[in-house]
């Protein structure tokens, strides 16, 4: 499977290289070479399709027109001497060109006699049926003398002997080209060039886009120096080419031989200024060929100083970044262990001066957005979409170092777990567990961590909002067929006198925090409640006491209380069960 596979590809690779795109149709070997070198007007129409902007299309025109000029005369010229040839046969091509000559007379009798004979049928109203038949026969003889004179032309085309014919040719699709790029030019935008790109990728495909233009106007000016020298040459060897006779010479000749000579120094004369002129029109080609390069330069080095500046930007941005990273640093740095808050702050500092950086450097490497407005909403909707529970825990870190937040160190429940908070980071709050206030309040030794979304969709209780007080509860068992009363006011007592200044102290502080909400005074005071059990009396009693001090009031009043059952005597203080249960 996988042999066959390869081979597989093997052959596409293979069928690739074998069709691809070689830039021709046909090979120049296959084609007949033309007579008039058309180089420089294809040249021009390859460079004027890469013009962009009002300058460049500009020179692009400036080309085209020098390139037609010139080809125009290179056509004159080698008609010139295409018909000198002619005068000049061999006597192998003397038959052809006798052949086609008596085909164009007999073709230019034909339709003589034909127009004739219109004449005469138009004369009579087209009643003759004999002038008819005499134009009918003389029709159907010039198409026999057309296609005669066709097929000469034809024989002589082929055996290369009238260079004339082919170059009428070739002058007759240059114009039919040269009339179409008219009404079709290959590139009409007139428009001007487009604005310096704005951001670091622009800038590199602009700069990058130039490139081939700029080789090719290299190449172009290259063959039109070239063309040039080689017309210069040509033009130095036709003028110390000797003519065949002077004029004083063809003087002692009769008036046919001065007239052919005079004839043919003329043709010389013009083939030499013709010659001048394309010389002329070459260098004229390469100058705007030239400007056009330096055109383009300009703009390659305007797409580099562009990449530059937004290269020093990308720097500069960076350069910021880290001196706002330093600035926080330097300012929140005698941030400790306790100060939880001020450690967090920093770390939002930082990240947001990080992330608007990176957003920055993003807008100056691929630009801003044309729809900026439209892409922020959408992409807003879809983030908050996706990232709801982190969003909402973001915002609700806010919530919690606000003032009726949690303190590293308070004491709270959060979903029923009961513990300590250690850490209060940006997404999560973390608890050290030690159960609910009812139960022994020891560490189990983990840590639970919680989304700070709670505290925007749920709730939470802090026990240490205001002072850190809390109600703590003592029980009490008393053997049934006992008086528990006595007891009972003993403990009372007792109780109240050892909590009485915590008592003052919460009341104090809870009026100072309820103060603005208008809510009625809140006692402090120890309560006692009974709860009869098969087994005898259950004593509760709850009492105030601060969250650090909790199990060492605890065991100061159970040794109050134990002292009372061990001054009754006519009691069994040892049935006395207590359990404490925080």
């Amino acid at each position: 499977m996988g042999v066959g596979l390869l081979a597989l590809v093997v052959l596409a690779a293979v069928g690739l290289l074998m069709t691809r795109d070689t830039g021709s149709s046909a090979s120049p070997s296959s084609r007949r070479p033309q007579l008039v070198d058309e180089g420089p007007i294809r040249t021009a129409r390859a460079v004027a399709a890469l013009a962009s902007g009002r300058d460049e299309q500009r020179l692009a025109m400036q080309a085209l027109r020098v390139a037609d000029h010139t080809v125009d005369l290179a056509f004159a010229t080698a008609m010139r001497d295409a018909a000198a040839r002619q005068q000049q046969a061999t006597p192998e091509t003397k038959e052809m060109y006798a052949r086609v000559r008596r085909a164009q007379a007999q073709v230019k009798s034909d339709q003589e006699l034909t127009d004739s004979l219109k004449k005469e049928a138009a004369a009579k109203g087209g009643e003759s049926q004999e002038v008819q038949q005499q134009l009918d026969l003389v029709q159907a003889q010039m198409e026999l003398d057309q296609d005669e004179l066709e097929d000469a032309q034809g024989d002589l085309l082929r055996s290369g002997a009238d260079p004339m014919s082919r170059i009428q040719r070739q002058f007759a699709r240059y114009q039919a080209t040269q009339q179409s790029d008219i009404t079709h030019p290959s590139n009409p935008d007139n428009g001007e060039a487009a604005a310096p790109a704005a951001n670091l990728v622009a800038q590199f495909g602009a700069w990058n886009a130039l490139r081939p233009k700029s080789a090719q106007l290299g190449q172009a000016h290259d063959q039109a120096q070239q063309a040039r020298d080689r017309l210069q040459q040509e033009h130095d060897a036709l003028e110390n080419q000797p003519t065949s006779s002077t004029p004083q010479e063809a003087s002692n000749g009769d008036a046919q031989s001065v007239v052919s000579s005079l004839r043919r120094l003329a043709d010389h004369q013009k083939s030499l200024s013709e010659y001048d002129k394309r010389i002329q029109d070459q260098q004229q080609l390469a100058d705007i060929y030239a400007n056009w390069i330096a055109l383009v330069q300009a703009r390659q080095r305007a797409a580099i100083h562009g990449m530059i500046e937004s290269a020093l930007w990308i720097v500069l941005i960076l350069l910021l970044v880290y001196l706002a990273d330093r600035l926080i640093d330097r300012f929140l740095a005698d941030t400790n262990q306790e100060n939880k808050r001020m450690h967090t702050l920093r770390v939002v500092l930082k990240f947001a001066a990080q992330a608007v950086g990176v957003l920055l450097i993003v807008f100056v490497i691929f630009g801003t957005p044309s729809q900026l407005s439209t892409i922020l909403g959408l992409a807003g909707a879809g983030l908050t979409v996706a990232l709801k529970d982190f969003i909402v825990a973001f915002f609700g870190w806010f919530v919690l170092m606000g003032r009726n937040g949690i303190r590293v160190g308070d004491w709270v429940e959060i979903n029923g777990v009961v513990g300590e908070v250690v850490e209060i980071g940006l997404m999560r709050t973390v608890l050290f567990e030690t159960g609910n206030w009812t139960d022994t309040g020891h560490p189990t030794g983990r840590k639970v961590a919680f989304m700070n979304g709670f505290a925007i969709e749920g709730h939470y209780f802090n026990f240490s909002t205001s002072g850190q007080w809390l109600w703590d509860e003592l029980q009490i068992l008393v053997p049934s067929g006992q008086n528990p009363y006595p007891l009972i006011e003993s403990i009372q007592k007792m109780v109240a006198r050892e909590t009485d200044a915590n008592a003052r102290m919460a009341e104090q502080e809870w009026k100072g925090a309820t103060s603005r909400y208008r809510i009625k005074s809140l006692s402090a005071d120890p309560a006692i409640n009974l709860r009869p059990t098969t087994a005898g009396v259950e004593v509760h009693v709850r009492y105030i006491t601060r969250a650090s001090e909790r199990y060492a009031a605890r065991a100061h009043l159970y040794q109050g209380i134990v002292e009372l059952l061990h001054h009754r005597p006519e009691e069994r203080p040892s049935e006395a069960v207590s359990n404490n249960k925080a």
